[in-house]
């Protein structure tokens, strides 16, 4: 019997949580890269580098093509960079609600009612 539907998202998760591997496939969401170009906007070794593109083409992420000696890659779906989006706008109204408590807290320490509280 195959694995649970969320055991393989929670697969997919966590190969997506490295910095790394989300960088790379921000880059791929805009176009094809060879290893070469993507080097100075991942800042990490080459190496490290190849290690990450490695683990993003077994989980099916993405998919090379070979051009003399350079490989480019590319996403396998764009389905990948819609994913990279939605965390994006999820992570922007959770750092904006952060950010209006952050400032009802400073605003609490110098002795200002909050701004939705009672006026």
């Amino acid at each position: 019997m195959s694995a649970p539907l969320y055991q393989l998202k929670a697969e997919l998760f966590k190969t997506l949580g490295h910095p790394a591997r989300i960088r790379v496939l921000e880059l791929l969401s805009e176009r094809e890269y060879a290893v070469a170009e993507m080097v100075p906007h991942v800042s990490i070794e080459p190496a490290h580098l190849s290690q990450q593109l490695a683990v993003l083409r077994r989980a099916n992420l993405v998919v090379t093509r070979k051009e003399g000696s350079t490989v480019y890659y590319s996403l396998t779906s764009p389905q990948v960079a819609d994913l990279l989006s939605t965390a994006r706008d999820i992570l922007s109204r959770v750092l904006a609600s952060q950010a209006e408590l952050l400032a009802d807290l400073r605003a609490a320490q110098e002795g200002e009612p909050p701004r939705n509280g009672p006026t």
